[in-house]
């Protein structure tokens, strides 16, 4: 049996990161221990940070704000992920924008909440939801140069509903996040 590590990568409360260990984490899935070795956040007062203590993560905070560029942060993020020694890096709500200092040295996915190559970066739920797409979704896709540009690896979707809500479309897209991340880490770490 092969043991698999995998670094999660977040910016705020933590939710996916919740659902990671809850699914994955100490879990045998087709032939493969799958284990959390660490995290990384970019915020030191992002609730997920509490998640990671509750479950004994080891934790790594990196604030953005203390490096002169997007540059200098990755090199310090890079170094960070690679002492874990991870399989895979898997960003799960992680608020930054990366350069090839990252993109060329780490084996990364991303989970982004709509239905790519469509509304691309920062507040996609939003550009979806007010959209006349006739349905919302995520998408998990490589990280690579180019913004939520990388190669897909899963999507989901369902239909919009005229009444809906941009609360119940949000807690809509979540419930598919949750499903779908789990189920995209581990068909890429079976790979």
């Amino acid at each position: 049996m092969s043991v698999k590590k995998i670094v999660v990568l977040f910016s705020g409360e933590g939710t996916n990161l919740e659902n990671i260990i809850k699914k994955l984490h100490k879990k045998v899935i087709n032939d493969c221990h799958i284990q959390l070795s660490g995290a990384v956040c970019n915020k030191e007062n992002a609730k997920g940070i509490d998640i990671c203590k509750n479950y004994n993560i080891p934790i790594k905070i990196i604030k953005h704000k203390e490096y002169i560029s997007r540059e200098e942060f990755d090199k310090k993020v890079v170094e960070c992920i690679l002492s874990f020694d991870p399989d895979l890096t898997v960003l799960a709500g992680f608020m930054r924008i990366l350069t090839p200092v990252f993109t060329r040295h780490i084996k990364a996915i991303n989970l982004h909440p709509s239905l790519l190559p469509l509304f691309k970066g920062a507040n996609a739920i939003e550009k979806s939801f007010y959209s006349d797409m006739k349905v919302g979704g995520v998408s998990v896709h490589f990280v690579s140069n180019e913004l939520d540009g990388g190669e897909t690896i899963a999507q989901k979707c369902f239909q919009k509903d005229d009444n809906m809500s941009l609360e119940e479309f949000k807690k809509k897209i979540k419930e598919l996040e949750f499903e779908i991340l789990p189920q995209a880490i581990v068909k890429v770490l079976n790979d």
